[in-house]
């Protein structure tokens, strides 16, 4: 417990002191982000402030990362300790591809394909060399176990769906910091309580770095994370995300072995998922790319309804809160009911926001136009 404090508290620590410097050098150096466009910002705003994630959290990890061996005993156990450092390695070694493509992007921008390139790199790295995959449902539509060539593509179009919905949802002050930061920190006290602290070192780790980050991105923000923030972001909590999907049922006590796993990670990445998908089907249905730019978010959606940025992401927050609070309802109902519950909870905000949404915006035209 004692080095999961320390790590969260030179997490927050690092970004705290070392963001400053860095917004007077992105200004300097002209780093910043024009208002404009669909941009609803109205200054420059320094765009370069994933480096001071992703550094905290690599140096935060890092430096308290430790396993305590006096546990490992016997071959099964020297098997785990090979297991977690091929894992370390590995996720420093892929979140510096995507860090360095998001730092590009932040500054002279990248092609889509090049990052989707990426994208698949990072998630063939971590499913081939790093075994990172999702091997069943657990359950979920009577799906258990996965064959091997339906664990690699899904755990890969998992990796890619993920990362993006993260760098997605990054149009609000403090959204998708605080959308990380919760996720975190919901995964943190999960391994924690599964006795995992290598796992629950991690999570704290981003959890401190973006929460020190939001002192800054919060409305009003004097940063933004860019992409080489939520590419990050997004990696890390996608790791978890299979990581507690994985996690073998003979470790967990009983108050986690009786919440589905399935239903408390889908309801952590609820708001990300529900939002890309929704961006996704109606460019599907304009007939433009999925990648193309538009204000069809739904952190749009709310600042259109006479919200502003705080009133925003407080919603958003909350909504992602609550969902993860009825995802523990699979501790007393059978997963699909539970996972059920937590589709239709979301159905039902998302269609009240479209509604308000709606009425408040009557001059506008329908989002879904079909081509003649």
């Amino acid at each position: 417990m004692a080095t999961l404090i320390l790590v969260f508290i030179t997490a927050f620590f690092v970004v705290l002191y070392a963001t400053p410097p860095l917004i007077k050098v992105a200004i300097l150096k002209r780093l910043f982000d024009e208002p404009g466009g669909r941009k609803i910002h109205k200054r420059i705003v320094p765009t370069i402030g994933g480096i001071i994630i992703f550094a905290a959290t690599i140096f935060s990890f890092s430096l308290w990362y430790k396993i305590d061996y006096g546990f490992f005993k016997d071959m099964e156990d020297f098997l785990a300790i090979n297991q977690y450092m091929t894992e370390f390695k590995l996720i420093v070694a892929t979140s510096l591809v995507l860090f360095f493509v998001g730092i590009k992007d932040d500054i002279i921008g990248t092609a889509p394909i090049k990052k989707l390139v990426a994208h698949v790199l990072v998630g063939l790295i971590l499913v081939l060399i790093g075994n990172i995959r999702i091997t069943g449902l657990y359950g979920i539509l009577g799906v258990q176990e996965l064959p091997y060539w339906g664990s690699v593509f899904l755990s890969l179009f998992t990796y890619i769906v993920v990362v993006n919905a993260f760098n997605l949802i990054d149009g609000v002050d403090g959204l998708a910091g605080g959308i990380g930061f919760i996720a975190a920190c919901s995964y943190g006290t999960w391994f924690f309580m599964a006795d995992d602290y290598v796992y629950a070192s991690l999570s704290v780790a981003l959890a401190g770095a973006l929460l020190g980050f939001l002192v800054f991105n919060f409305s009003p923000a004097k940063i933004f994370m860019g992409d080489s923030g939520s590419l990050t972001i997004g990696l890390i909590i996608c790791i978890l995300s299979i990581k507690v999907l994985e996690y073998p049922a003979e470790k967990l006590h009983n108050e986690l072995l009786f919440i589905s796993k399935p239903v408390f990670v889908v309801a952590t990445l609820m708001y990300p998922l529900t939002d890309t998908l929704r961006v996704f089907l109606i460019r599907a249905a304009k007939g433009t790319s999925p990648f193309s730019a538009d204000r069809n978010h739904l952190h749009h959606k709310l600042i259109d309804c006479n919200l502003n940025h705080v009133k925003t992401v407080i919603w958003v927050y909350s909504f992602s809160i609550l969902t993860i609070g009825l995802s523990l309802l699979s501790y007393y109902l059978e997963a699909n009911i539970a996972m059920g519950v937590v589709a239709l909870f979301t159905g039902l905000t998302v269609t009240v926001l479209q509604v308000t949404y709606r009425k408040r915006n009557p001059s506008k035209q329908t989002e879904i136009e079909f081509k003649e």
